[in-house]
């Protein structure tokens, strides 16, 4: 595969995005007193909103001159982040946040599968091995989870859509790094999440979910996941995917369930037993691994 020149300020960003994409899950147990759509939905119409300023001049003249290629893989990858939100946001109203977070984080296998078969990525030892270490972590910490009896409304359910949340999220970063090759940042996340708030508010229109009459707690919530965790984070790793595998952000996803048992430790008192401790640690070396692969 062809090098992309990598400069310093990716590397920062992608820590920026990590920390960012991390505090999802927390922003929206928050949210729980809202139907699921609905937040899904608020946090698209904000991150919408919040780019289109920056959008008129520049990224919407780039989008009109791309050719129809670009344009449909744009919208694929938009339907793929748009149905990844509304499952990964669902899968919080039932279970933890250490298993969703965890399920979510499996994407890394996907993405060594698809990248192969698909784009033809290869992937050093060290970081096939890296991403089993990480995997395998992620596991653990799933298992901690659940093994102590859990309190959550349908682990099972919850759980199961985290897992297709994964699969969905592995689509979208590995169209990602094709359509960057054609398109600049601002124009790719634009169109992007354009399409995103298209097919979120749909589903919620479709479903019943309300738009209107939500808490003001509710809104702010929203507009923080707009900012933060969709903007600054998955934004992050849109800045990213033109200079590195697919594969290789997928692993540094895994960083999720560490962070997100941390944060949730922290603010809702979630506990990690031992296994689930030992399962943290694993995930951190895969991390430290992967990094290491890809800096070889």
């Amino acid at each position: 595969m062809e090098k992309t020149r990598r400069p310093a300020r990716v590397y920062a960003l992608l820590a920026l995005g990590l920390l960012s994409i991390s505090i999802s899950p927390i922003l929206i147990k928050y949210s729980t007193d809202a139907p699921a759509l609905s937040v899904a939905a608020w946090r698209t119409i904000f991150a919408f909103l919040f780019l289109l300023p920056f959008s008129v001049r520049s990224a919407i003249p780039q989008l009109r001159s791309l050719d129809r290629t670009g344009i449909l893989l744009t919208v694929i990858a938009g339907v793929f982040l748009g149905a990844h939100f509304t499952f990964w946001i669902e899968s919080l109203y039932y279970t933890s946040v250490a298993s969703a977070a965890t399920l979510v984080s499996l994407s890394p296998l996907f993405l060594a599968i698809l990248g192969f078969v698909l784009l033809g990525e290869r992937l050093r030892r060290l970081s096939v091995f890296a991403i089993f270490v990480a995997v395998g972590g992620a596991i653990i910490i799933g298992l901690g989870d659940t093994s102590a009896g859990s309190p959550q409304a349908n682990p099972l359910l919850g759980n199961a859509l985290a897992f297709v949340a994964a699969f969905l999220v592995s689509l979208y970063l590995l169209i990602g790094r094709a359509v960057r090759k054609r398109l600049s940042w601002l124009p790719y996340v634009f169109g992007m999440y354009t399409v995103v708030m298209i097919v979120i508010v749909g589903a919620a229109l479709i479903g019943g979910a309300p738009l209107l009459g939500l808490s003001t707690k509710t809104y702010v919530l929203c507009a923080l996941m707009g900012l933060i965790p969709q903007i600054i984070g998955h934004g992050s790793f849109n800045y990213a995917v033109k200079y590195f595998d697919a594969s290789f952000l997928g692993l540094l996803t895994l960083f999720e369930p560490v962070a997100g048992s941390v944060y949730a430790f922290i603010l809702f008192s979630e506990i990690p037993l031992p296994l689930s401790a030992v399962g943290l640690i694993t995930v951190l070396v895969g991390l430290v691994l992967g990094i290491m692969a890809q800096r070889s």
